[in-house]
Protein backbone atom coordinates (compact mmCIF):
# COMPACT_ATOMS: atom_id res chain seq x y z
CA UNK A 1 0.00 0.00 0.00
CA UNK A 2 1.30 3.37 -0.81
CA UNK A 3 0.90 6.17 1.82
CA UNK A 4 0.67 9.78 1.31
CA UNK A 5 3.32 11.97 2.78
CA UNK A 6 4.45 15.77 2.78
CA UNK A 7 8.44 15.69 2.38
CA UNK A 8 9.94 18.22 5.01
CA UNK A 9 10.98 21.49 3.33
CA UNK A 10 11.35 23.13 6.65
CA UNK A 11 11.86 22.43 10.39
CA UNK A 12 10.52 23.81 13.16
CA UNK A 13 12.89 24.25 16.41
CA UNK A 14 10.96 24.07 19.71
CA UNK A 15 13.45 24.75 21.99
CA UNK A 16 13.33 24.66 25.51
CA UNK A 17 9.76 25.86 27.27
CA UNK A 18 6.25 27.54 25.96
CA UNK A 19 6.31 29.72 29.70
CA UNK A 20 6.56 33.63 28.30
CA UNK A 21 8.35 34.64 31.55
CA UNK A 22 10.79 31.66 31.43
CA UNK A 23 11.09 32.26 28.25
CA UNK A 24 12.60 36.13 28.85
CA UNK A 25 14.85 34.76 31.32
CA UNK A 26 16.60 31.94 29.07
CA UNK A 27 16.89 34.65 26.62
CA UNK A 28 18.97 36.98 28.52
CA UNK A 29 21.29 33.90 30.28
CA UNK A 30 21.73 32.73 26.67
CA UNK A 31 22.51 36.26 25.58
CA UNK A 32 24.64 37.01 28.51
CA UNK A 33 26.60 33.41 28.05
CA UNK A 34 27.15 34.27 24.45
CA UNK A 35 28.48 37.66 25.04
CA UNK A 36 30.96 36.61 27.49
CA UNK A 37 31.86 33.47 25.23
CA UNK A 38 33.08 36.32 22.15
CA UNK A 39 34.49 38.47 24.62
CA UNK A 40 36.58 35.91 25.94
CA UNK A 41 37.47 33.68 23.56
CA UNK A 42 37.90 36.71 20.86
CA UNK A 43 39.89 38.63 23.31
CA UNK A 44 42.51 35.76 23.75
CA UNK A 45 43.35 35.90 20.57
CA UNK A 46 44.37 39.14 20.14
CA UNK A 47 46.11 38.67 23.66
CA UNK A 48 48.10 36.15 22.29
CA UNK A 49 48.24 37.78 19.14
CA UNK A 50 49.88 41.01 20.31
CA UNK A 51 52.36 39.64 22.97
CA UNK A 52 55.01 38.46 22.09
CA UNK A 53 56.15 36.38 24.87
CA UNK A 54 53.30 34.23 23.98
CA UNK A 55 53.98 33.40 20.52
CA UNK A 56 54.82 29.77 21.22
CA UNK A 57 53.17 26.92 19.96
CA UNK A 58 50.81 25.91 23.32
CA UNK A 59 49.69 29.92 23.09
CA UNK A 60 49.39 29.14 19.37
CA UNK A 61 46.74 25.55 19.51
CA UNK A 62 45.18 28.03 22.40
CA UNK A 63 44.20 30.52 20.01
CA UNK A 64 42.70 27.81 17.97
CA UNK A 65 40.84 26.43 20.36
CA UNK A 66 39.25 29.58 20.97
CA UNK A 67 38.45 30.26 17.44
CA UNK A 68 36.25 27.24 17.12
CA UNK A 69 34.51 28.13 20.38
CA UNK A 70 33.75 31.00 19.21
CA UNK A 71 32.73 29.54 16.44
CA UNK A 72 30.59 26.41 17.64
CA UNK A 73 28.60 29.20 19.99
CA UNK A 74 27.99 31.04 16.99
CA UNK A 75 26.72 28.41 14.77
CA UNK A 76 24.60 27.19 17.79
CA UNK A 77 23.11 30.40 19.93
CA UNK A 78 21.52 32.80 17.25
CA UNK A 79 19.15 30.33 16.37
CA UNK A 80 18.56 29.73 19.88
CA UNK A 81 17.86 32.97 20.80
CA UNK A 82 15.06 33.31 17.74
CA UNK A 83 13.31 30.24 19.87
CA UNK A 84 12.87 32.70 22.86
CA UNK A 85 11.60 35.69 20.65
CA UNK A 86 9.38 34.36 17.57
CA UNK A 87 6.30 32.41 17.95
CA UNK A 88 7.45 29.80 16.00
CA UNK A 89 11.25 29.10 15.39
CA UNK A 90 11.51 27.84 11.58
CA UNK A 91 14.82 26.52 9.80
CA UNK A 92 15.24 25.84 6.36
CA UNK A 93 16.32 22.18 5.09
CA UNK A 94 19.44 23.48 3.94
CA UNK A 95 19.96 25.85 7.02
CA UNK A 96 19.20 22.98 9.25
CA UNK A 97 21.76 20.64 7.29
CA UNK A 98 24.75 23.69 7.16
CA UNK A 99 24.25 24.00 10.84
CA UNK A 100 24.42 20.63 11.75
CA UNK A 101 27.84 20.15 9.34
CA UNK A 102 29.23 23.20 10.68
CA UNK A 103 28.86 22.05 14.11
CA UNK A 104 30.08 18.84 13.36
CA UNK A 105 33.41 20.40 11.83
CA UNK A 106 33.56 23.03 15.26
CA UNK A 107 33.14 19.92 17.63
CA UNK A 108 35.22 17.36 15.71
CA UNK A 109 37.88 20.27 15.76
CA UNK A 110 38.12 21.02 19.04
CA UNK A 111 38.50 16.80 19.51
CA UNK A 112 41.74 16.27 17.54
CA UNK A 113 43.26 20.02 18.94
CA UNK A 114 42.39 18.96 22.69
CA UNK A 115 44.49 15.85 21.68
CA UNK A 116 47.15 17.75 20.02
CA UNK A 117 47.82 19.90 22.82
CA UNK A 118 48.24 17.12 25.03
CA UNK A 119 50.68 16.25 22.35
CA UNK A 120 52.29 19.18 22.81
CA UNK A 121 52.73 18.98 26.31
CA UNK A 122 54.14 15.78 26.28
CA UNK A 123 56.98 16.69 23.71
CA UNK A 124 57.15 19.89 26.04
CA UNK A 125 57.67 17.89 29.51
CA UNK A 126 59.15 14.57 28.19
CA UNK A 127 61.62 15.77 25.81
CA UNK A 128 62.34 19.00 26.28
CA UNK A 129 65.45 20.09 24.67
CA UNK A 130 63.96 18.81 21.50
CA UNK A 131 60.79 21.12 21.59
CA UNK A 132 62.09 23.52 19.85
CA UNK A 133 62.81 21.00 16.84
CA UNK A 134 59.90 18.59 16.96
CA UNK A 135 57.42 21.77 17.86
CA UNK A 136 58.32 23.92 14.45
CA UNK A 137 56.14 26.30 13.41
CA UNK A 138 55.60 24.27 9.92
CA UNK A 139 54.44 21.01 12.09
CA UNK A 140 52.29 23.06 14.68
CA UNK A 141 50.42 24.69 11.30
CA UNK A 142 50.17 21.07 9.83
CA UNK A 143 48.73 19.61 12.74
CA UNK A 144 46.14 22.48 13.29
CA UNK A 145 45.30 22.21 9.24
CA UNK A 146 45.35 18.40 10.18
CA UNK A 147 42.37 18.73 12.51
CA UNK A 148 40.29 21.08 10.36
CA UNK A 149 40.58 18.51 7.51
CA UNK A 150 39.65 15.43 9.89
CA UNK A 151 36.73 17.55 11.20
CA UNK A 152 35.60 18.22 7.40
CA UNK A 153 35.47 14.60 6.33
CA UNK A 154 33.66 13.50 9.68
CA UNK A 155 30.88 16.33 9.07
CA UNK A 156 31.11 15.26 5.42
CA UNK A 157 30.04 12.02 6.34
CA UNK A 158 28.01 12.64 8.83
CA UNK A 159 25.81 15.09 7.69
CA UNK A 160 25.44 13.04 4.16
CA UNK A 161 24.47 9.71 5.44
CA UNK A 162 21.51 12.39 7.75
CA UNK A 163 20.21 13.90 5.32
CA UNK A 164 20.23 11.43 2.96
CA UNK A 165 17.19 9.78 4.95
CA UNK A 166 13.53 10.51 3.93
CA UNK A 167 11.76 13.19 6.62
CA UNK A 168 8.10 13.35 6.33
CA UNK A 169 4.92 14.24 7.74
CA UNK A 170 6.57 15.34 11.49
CA UNK A 171 9.12 18.24 11.17
CA UNK A 172 9.02 19.35 14.68
CA UNK A 173 12.51 19.14 16.18
CA UNK A 174 12.33 19.04 19.82
CA UNK A 175 15.71 20.95 20.57
CA UNK A 176 17.24 24.41 20.33
CA UNK A 177 19.19 23.20 17.07
CA UNK A 178 19.75 20.98 14.37
CA UNK A 179 22.13 18.04 16.13
CA UNK A 180 22.12 14.39 15.18
CA UNK A 181 19.92 12.65 17.59
CA UNK A 182 16.68 14.68 16.82
CA UNK A 183 16.86 14.81 13.47
CA UNK A 184 17.10 10.82 13.58
CA UNK A 185 14.06 10.95 15.37
CA UNK A 186 12.10 12.66 12.78
CA UNK A 187 12.99 10.55 9.80
CA UNK A 188 10.51 7.81 8.35
CA UNK A 189 13.30 5.64 6.42
CA UNK A 190 15.29 3.00 8.03
CA UNK A 191 17.99 4.86 10.51
CA UNK A 192 19.94 1.59 11.17
CA UNK A 193 22.97 2.54 8.80
CA UNK A 194 22.83 5.83 9.38
CA UNK A 195 22.89 5.14 13.46
CA UNK A 196 25.52 2.98 12.82
CA UNK A 197 27.49 5.42 10.65
CA UNK A 198 26.97 8.40 13.25
CA UNK A 199 28.16 5.75 16.91
CA UNK A 200 31.09 4.68 14.40
CA UNK A 201 32.37 8.34 14.08
CA UNK A 202 31.93 9.36 17.11
CA UNK A 203 33.38 6.07 19.04
CA UNK A 204 36.53 6.41 16.54
CA UNK A 205 36.68 10.10 17.06
CA UNK A 206 36.35 9.86 21.05
CA UNK A 207 38.66 6.60 21.66
CA UNK A 208 41.67 7.77 18.88
CA UNK A 209 41.85 11.16 20.18
CA UNK A 210 41.14 10.05 24.53
CA UNK A 211 43.64 7.41 23.64
CA UNK A 212 46.58 10.12 22.53
CA UNK A 213 45.22 12.32 25.42
CA UNK A 214 45.98 9.15 27.70
CA UNK A 215 49.03 7.79 26.54
CA UNK A 216 50.34 11.37 26.74
CA UNK A 217 49.51 11.98 29.96
CA UNK A 218 50.64 8.92 31.45
CA UNK A 219 54.03 9.60 30.12
CA UNK A 220 53.96 13.00 31.56
CA UNK A 221 53.51 12.02 34.79
CA UNK A 222 55.85 9.29 35.12
CA UNK A 223 58.47 12.46 33.95
CA UNK A 224 57.42 14.82 36.32
CA UNK A 225 57.46 11.71 39.36
CA UNK A 226 61.48 11.39 38.35
CA UNK A 227 61.93 15.11 38.77
CA UNK A 228 63.22 15.90 42.12
CA UNK A 229 62.80 19.09 43.12
CA UNK A 230 59.08 19.74 44.55
CA UNK A 231 59.21 23.38 42.82
CA UNK A 232 60.28 21.93 39.43
CA UNK A 233 57.58 19.07 39.60
CA UNK A 234 54.37 21.91 40.35
CA UNK A 235 55.86 23.91 37.92
CA UNK A 236 55.54 20.82 35.28
CA UNK A 237 51.83 20.29 36.43
CA UNK A 238 51.01 23.87 36.53
CA UNK A 239 51.43 23.46 32.74
CA UNK A 240 49.19 20.52 32.58
CA UNK A 241 46.16 21.26 34.64
CA UNK A 242 44.18 23.39 32.45
CA UNK A 243 44.22 21.37 30.05
CA UNK A 244 43.08 18.24 31.64
CA UNK A 245 40.23 20.71 33.28
CA UNK A 246 39.12 21.63 29.72
CA UNK A 247 39.53 17.78 28.56
CA UNK A 248 37.46 16.52 31.24
CA UNK A 249 35.03 18.93 30.93
CA UNK A 250 34.46 18.74 27.36
CA UNK A 251 34.83 14.76 26.64
CA UNK A 252 32.97 13.64 29.78
CA UNK A 253 29.37 15.95 28.38
CA UNK A 254 30.47 15.21 25.07
CA UNK A 255 30.91 11.00 25.29
CA UNK A 256 27.72 10.95 27.48
CA UNK A 257 25.66 12.51 24.53
CA UNK A 258 27.26 10.56 21.71
CA UNK A 259 27.87 7.52 22.68
CA UNK A 260 24.96 5.95 22.97
CA UNK A 261 21.69 4.19 20.95
CA UNK A 262 19.91 6.95 19.23
CA UNK A 263 16.63 4.74 21.49
CA UNK A 264 18.42 5.63 24.39
CA UNK A 265 18.46 9.55 24.23
CA UNK A 266 16.13 11.27 26.42
CA UNK A 267 15.04 14.47 24.86
CA UNK A 268 14.66 16.74 28.07
CA UNK A 269 17.69 15.91 29.92
CA UNK A 270 20.11 15.82 26.22
CA UNK A 271 18.74 19.45 26.32
CA UNK A 272 20.77 19.96 29.39
CA UNK A 273 23.72 18.55 28.32
CA UNK A 274 23.81 20.20 25.32
CA UNK A 275 23.84 23.15 26.71
CA UNK A 276 26.75 22.89 28.75
CA UNK A 277 28.92 21.65 26.20
CA UNK A 278 27.57 24.25 23.36
CA UNK A 279 27.23 27.18 25.53
CA UNK A 280 29.11 26.74 28.89
CA UNK A 281 32.38 24.75 27.93
CA UNK A 282 33.08 27.43 25.23
CA UNK A 283 32.50 30.40 28.07
CA UNK A 284 34.65 29.02 30.52
CA UNK A 285 37.67 28.10 28.02
CA UNK A 286 39.30 31.57 28.23
CA UNK A 287 39.08 31.33 32.10
CA UNK A 288 40.48 28.15 32.28
CA UNK A 289 43.46 28.77 30.35
CA UNK A 290 44.28 32.06 31.39
CA UNK A 291 43.48 32.17 35.21
CA UNK A 292 45.11 29.13 36.04
CA UNK A 293 48.20 30.25 33.87
CA UNK A 294 51.06 32.61 34.83
CA UNK A 295 52.09 33.93 31.57
CA UNK A 296 48.76 34.97 30.55
CA UNK A 297 48.02 36.75 33.55
CA UNK A 298 51.39 38.47 33.13
CA UNK A 299 50.23 39.44 29.81
CA UNK A 300 47.07 41.06 30.23
CA UNK A 301 48.44 43.16 32.75
CA UNK A 302 51.07 44.11 30.46
CA UNK A 303 48.32 45.44 27.78
CA UNK A 304 46.17 46.98 30.34
CA UNK A 305 48.96 49.12 31.56
CA UNK A 306 50.41 49.56 28.50
CA UNK A 307 47.43 49.70 25.82
CA UNK A 308 49.85 50.84 22.72
CA UNK A 309 50.40 47.74 20.61
CA UNK A 310 53.35 46.68 19.43
CA UNK A 311 54.55 46.12 15.84
CA UNK A 312 52.91 43.02 14.54
CA UNK A 313 55.01 40.12 14.62
CA UNK A 314 54.93 36.13 13.60
CA UNK A 315 53.29 33.86 16.00
CA UNK A 316 55.98 31.76 15.71
CA UNK A 317 58.82 34.66 16.03
CA UNK A 318 60.45 33.11 18.95
CA UNK A 319 60.54 29.72 18.00
CA UNK A 320 61.33 29.71 14.36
Amino acid sequence: MVRNHTVVMEFILLGFTDNLGFQVLLFMVFLVIYLFTLVGNLGMIVLIRINSRLHTPMYFFISSLSFLDASYSTIIIPSTLMTFVAETTVISYRACASQLFLFCIAVTGECYLLAVMAYDRFIAICKPLLYPVIMSRRFCVLLVCGSYFMSCVNATVQTTFIFRLSFCNSNVINHFFCDVPPILKLSCSDTYITDLVHFTCATVLVTSTMLLIVVSYICIGVTIHKIKSAKGRCKAFSTCASHVTGVTMFYGTGSFMYLRPTSKYAVENDKIISVFYTLVIPMLNPVIYSLRNKEVKEALRRTIQYPKLPVATSLFSEIG
